[in-house]
């Protein structure tokens, strides 16, 4: 965490998030350390599916065709934050940590990090295998936090 921190600090870069499932865990990890005021710009905890219309202007059909855990939400929430945040770096996740709530084409576990620097944007399909809730949170904090040091190489 702390290499993050200082490798967007070197190269002047801001930070925002979108988090859903992950409920801000991600920004916490972040401004957990010192020095993250440099880089951190903003985080929004965008957990219903009216929080990610309201704030974040997902078209409410992307959500009804494709579901709030889709790639297609993903991108149109990373896509929209990066216009409202003016950052260099923004992410977005949204997915299924349980352990209720996920089907067969959608399981628990299921989690889209989007990332997005300049022109440039990811969207990562994930499927963590761990059943706990608290385990799925951290295991997509951590390849976020992979995907935003690779993209900022």
């Amino acid at each position: 965490m702390k290499s993050l921190v200082k490798k967007l600090t070197n190269k002047k870069l801001k930070i925002s998030l979108a988090e859903s499932c992950t409920g801000g865990l991600l920004a916490s990890s972040i401004t957990s350390i010192s020095g993250a005021s440099k880089i951190f710009n903003l985080g929004l905890v965008t957990y219903s599916n009216q929080a990610k219309i309201k704030f974040l202007k997902i078209n409410k059909n992307i959500i009804r065709k494709y579901g709030a855990v889709s790639h297609e939400c993903c991108l149109a929430m990373v896509k929209n934050l990066s216009k409202i945040s003016k950052a260099n770096i923004n992410v977005s996740i949204t997915g299924i940590a349980g352990p209720k709530g996920g089907t067969k084409k959608k399981p628990v576990g299921l989690v889209y990090i989007g990332v997005k620097k300049g022109n440039k944007i990811q969207i990562n399909r994930c499927l963590f295998k761990v059943k706990k809730r608290s385990s799925i949170q951290k295991a997509t904090v951590k390849k976020a936090l992979n995907l935003i040091l690779r993209i900022t190489k």
